[in-house]
């Protein structure tokens, strides 16, 4: 996939800084982008949209979850690279977030470049991470595979 091709959902609960950040993808080439202003909604876009990649907003004021729990949500039940994005660079937030394994950390306000590079650096990696993990499980299903021949041979010889 061209990374201008990747769908993007930005969720972020301040209008303003949505459209501003929408402006900036579409700058950018990135055509298929969506808002969400809560993590309620945001989990419904993801399971309806499928996106490629997440812009989240660490500190969600409306709704139920913030940030890093709908992330935690999503993360449940589907494999999507995260980048945070938020005006809080304190220890405890930097800490909550570090079990969703995001695939970046932007600080508010960030420059337009500085989106960019986060974007093809998650996508890139997100990528990567799934070939890997196809790479694994077909090796492990080579390995079982030579495994059971094994024991059915040695059955079959009475050993």
């Amino acid at each position: 996939m061209i990374s201008s091709e990747a769908k993007i959902l930005i969720v972020e609960d301040e209008s303003i800084v949505a459209k501003d950040i929408l402006s900036k993808l579409s700058d950018l080439g990135y055509d298929f982008v969506t808002i969400a202003s809560t993590g309620n909604e945001a989990l419904k876009k993801v399971y309806l949209d499928k996106p490629d990649l997440l812009l989240m907003d660490i500190m969600l004021s409306r709704g139920n979850y913030d940030g890093i729990e709908t992330v935690q949500e999503i993360l449940d039940k589907m494999d999507l690279p995260v980048i945070y994005l938020t005006a809080y660079a304190d220890e405890s937030t930097l800490l909550r977030s570090k079990p969703t394994r995001p695939y970046g950390y932007l600080l508010k306000p960030f420059q337009t470049k500085e989106l960019q590079i986060a974007i093809e650096i998650a996508l890139n990696k997100h990528g990567l991470d799934k070939k890997r993990k196809r790479e694994r499980r077909n090796m492990s299903a080579i390995l079982h595979g030579v495994k059971d021949l094994i024991k059915n041979s040695s059955e079959e010889a009475g050993v």
